[in-house]
C-alpha cells in the first residue's frame, strides 16, 4: 500500500490507539495537518500555543495513563514545545512528540526555521529520533510509543523532515507484533530474592514507614498498595507527585512530606527505623539536607528505573521492576501485621487535622476556599494546579482519594502547566468535574488557552486565588529577604515607590480576569469577602461548560509548615 510520511505518521497515531492529539500548524507540518483534515478517528484540538499543547497532551496523559501526543511545526514551534517536554521528562510522563523539520538537504545550514530539536531535546526526553529515510519512519513511529510507554514512562520525540513526509513509501505496512530492541529491555518482574529481603526486614522493623510517588501511579498499583498497607497497619506518606495513590482521608495516610509538607509526615520520616519507598525518588524538596533525612532508617526501594535507586539516598534493599508486580509478590509473603504502639505515636502527632492555619472573617483564606472545594466536590474531581503558593494550599487541604485526580507540574515546577493540562483532562471525559486552581502570576502564563477551552466548550472551571503577588517568591522574600519585594507586586508599575503595607495599594489589578473571561465568553465570577466563597464556587460548578472564579486572598498569607532550602526536615517553621 502506498502512502505518504504524513500519511504514515497520522496512521501510526490512528493504530497506537490515540484519540486526542495537540497541536498548532506550520509550514514543515502542514503535509501532516493536510491529513489531519480528512481524518476521522482522531480529533486534532488547535491550541493557542505550543507550550500549551504539550502541556494538554501531559494533562491528558496524566488523566488516563495512555500516552500524550502533541504535534509542532520546525524551529519556534518545536522550541516552544520544549518546557512542555521537560515538564513530562521530570515527572516520568508518556508522550510522543512530533516535530516538523526543513528538508533533509538543508539540514545544518542554518535554514529558514530550522533548529537542531534533536539536540536541544536530548536531556529532557527519555528518546529522540531525527527521521532520514521514509522507509524508517514506521518502525520509528512504532518504538517511539513503545518507549514512551513501558519501563519509567517518558516524552519521546519524533522530528521529521518536510520532504520524508511528502516522500512515498511503496510497501507501506505499520509493524506487526510486539517491539524488541537489544538496547531498550526493561526490567518489569522485580527478582524473587530481593522481595524476599524486604519481606524480611519489614517483618523485623519496629517503626516502619512506607513513602509513596508518582511511580505508584505510573504502574497502577493504588489497589495492590492499599492492600499491602492495610495487612501491615504501616503508615503512608506520599510525595506531591503521589497524591491520590492511597486514600487522603484512609488513617493510615499522615500527608504530604517535604519542604511544606505536615509536621507529622516529616517527623515520622525523621523517626522512622524503615523507609519501604515504592515509586518515589527522593527529590530534594522531599529530603531536605539529605544528610541528616531519615538518620535513623534502612531503606527499600522498589522502582522500575534502576538509575534512580541510591542516586541520592544509599539503599539498602533495591527491588528494580513495576511496582504493581512487587506490590502483588510481596503481598503473597508479607506478614500481617497488627497495629501497635508505633501506631499510636504516630496518631498522637497526627492529631486531628494534618494541616492547620488561622481563618478569618475579614480576608479570603486561600486555605478555606480548597477546604470548601473538596466539601463541594467530596474528592469527585480531577484537579489540576499551576506552580506556587496555590499549588501547595491545595496539595495540603484538598483530600485526594483516588489516582489520576491530582494533575501538576512536580519535577521542573511549570507556571502555566495547569489551565492547558486541565483542558488536556477534561477532554479525556472522565466523568468527573475538572478543575485548574491557579494564582494570579501563573495563569497568565498561558492564558490564551481561555480561547481553546471556549470554542471548543471544554468544561474546565478555574479558580484564581489572587494574592495580587507572584505568592512564592514574595514568600521567600518576606523570610529571607527583608520583605524586599523585588519584582514579585503584579499591580507594581515602573513609576512605582517601595510599597510601606500592600495594602494601602489603590491600584487596579490587571488583567480584570472577569472582564477577560467574558471576552472569552466563559461566565466568571469573583469572590471578595469570606461570604463570597461558598456563592461563588457554587455559581462557577454549576456551569453548564467552562467557568472562572477569581477569589480575592489574603495579600500575604504564606503556605506553612515551611522547611527552608538546605535545612533538614526537623528545622520546620511553622509560620
Amino acid at each position: 500500500m502506498k502512502k505518504t510520511g504524513a500519511q504514515i505518521v497520522v496512521d501510526a497515531l490512528v493504530r497506537e490507539g490515540v484519540k486526542v492529539a495537540f497541536g498548532y500548524p506550520g509550514g514543515t507540518v502542514i503535509p501532516i495537518f493536510d491529513v489531519l483534515y480528512d481524518t476521522k478517528e482522531l480529533t486534532l484540538v488547535l491550541t493557542r500555543h505550543e507550550q500549551g499543547a504539550a502541556h494538554a497532551a501531559d494533562g491528558y496523559a496524566r488523566a488516563t495513563g495512555q500516552v500524550g501526543v502533541c504535534i509542532a511545526t520546525s524551529g519556534p514551534g518545536a522550541m516552544n514545545v520544549m518546557t512542555g517536554v521537560a515538564t513530562a521528562y521530570l515527572d516520568s510522563i508518556p508522550m510522543v512528540i512530533i516535530t516538523g523539520q526543513v528538508a533533509s538537504p538543508l539540514l545544518g545550514t542554518d535554514a529558514f526555521q530550522e533548529a537542531d530539536i534533536v539536540g536541544v531535546s536530548r536531556s529532557i526526553t527519555k528518546h529522540n529520533y531525527l527521521v532520514k529515510n521514509v522507509e524508517d519512519l514506521p518502525m520509528t513511529l512504532k518504538r517511539a510509543f513503545h518507549i514512551a510507554r513501558t519501563g519509567r514512562p517518558g516524552p519521546v520525540l519524533v522530528d521529521v523532515p518536510i520532504d520524508i513526509a511528502r516522500s512515498v513509501l511503496d510497501n507501506y505496512e505499520y509493524p506487526a507484533g510486539e517491539v524488541t530492541m537489544r538496547s531498550y529491555k526493561p526490567t518489569v518482574e522485580g527478582h524473587p530474592k530481593q522481595i524476599e529481603k524486604a519481606a524480611a526486614m519489614i517483618a523485623a522493623a519496629k517503626k516502619p514507614l512506607v513513602f509513596g510517588g508518582g511511580g505508584i501511579i505510573s504502574a497502577g498499583a493504588h489497589e495492590e498498595l492499599k492492600t499491602f498497607v492495610e495487612s501491615t497497619n504501616i503508615p503512608v506518606t506520599l510525595t506531591l507527585m503521589g497524591l491520590g495513590a492511597f486514600p487522603g482521608d484512609h488513617p493510615l495516610f499522615i500527608g504530604m512530606p517535604g519542604m511544606h509538607g505536615g509536621k507529622c509526615a516529616n517527623r515520622v520520616l525523621q523517626e522512622c527505623d524503615l523507609i519501604i519507598s515504592v515509586g518515589a525518588r527522593f527529590d530534594d524538596r522531599v529530603t531536605g539536607f539529605v544528610a541528616k533525612f531519615a538518620p535513623n532508617a534502612s531503606v527499600i526501594h522498589i522502582d522500575v528505573d534502576p538509575a534512580s535507586v541510591s542516586k541520592i539516598i544509599k539503599v539498602d534493599v533495591p527491588v528494580v521492576g513495576d511496582a504493581k508486580n512487587i506490590l502483588a509478590a510481596l503481598n503473597k509473603i508479607i506478614k500481617p501485621r497488627a497495629a501497635d504502639t508505633w501506631n499510636e505515636t504516630v496518631n498522637g502527632w497526627k492529631g486531628d487535622k494534618l494541616f492547620t492555619y488561622q481563618p478569618s472573617s475579614d480576608e479570603i483564606k486561600p486555605q478555606a476556599v480548597i477546604e470548601k472545594l473538596f466539601d463541594l466536590t467530596k474528592g469527585d474531581a480531577v484537579v489540576c494546579t499551576e506552580v506556587g503558593q496555590h499549588q501547595m494550599w491545595v496539595a495540603q487541604y484538598y483530600k485526594f482519594l483516588k489516582p489520576r485526580t491530582l494533575i501538576s507540574s512536580g519535577g521542573l515546577g511549570t507556571m502555566g502547566f495547569g489551565l492547558p493540562a486541565a483542558m488536556g483532562a477534561a477532554l479525556t471525559n472522565p466523568g468527573l468535574p475538572v478543575f485548574n486552581v491557579a494564582g494570579d502570576g501563573s495563569i497568565q502564563m498561558n492564558i490564551q488557552e481561555l480561547a481553546t477551552i471556549a470554542i471548543n466548550k471544554i468544561p474546565v472551571k478555574l479558580i484564581i486565588l489572587n494574592n495580587c503577588y507572584l505568592g512564592m517568591v514574595r514568600q521567600w522574600q518576606d523570610l529571607f529577604y527583608d520583605k524586599r519585594y523585588s519584582s514579585t507586586c503584579l499591580r507594581r508599575g515602573i513609576n512605582c515607590t517601595p510599597c510601606k503595607d500592600p495594602r494601602d495599594c489603590k491600584k487596579i489589578y490587571t488583567p480584570d480576569f472577569i472582564a477577560l473571561a467574558k471576552a472569552y465568553g466563559i461566565e466568571a465570577f469573583r469572590a471578595e469577602k469570606p461570604a463570597d466563597v461558598d456563592e461563588v464556587l457554587r455559581k462557577g460548578i454549576a456551569v453548564d461548560g467552562p467557568a472562572v472564579m477569581e477569589f480575592m486572598i489574603s495579600l500575604e498569607e504564606n503556605v506553612f509548615p515551611m522547611v527552608p532550602a538546605g535545612k533538614s526536615l526537623d528545622e520546620i517553621l511553622e509560620g
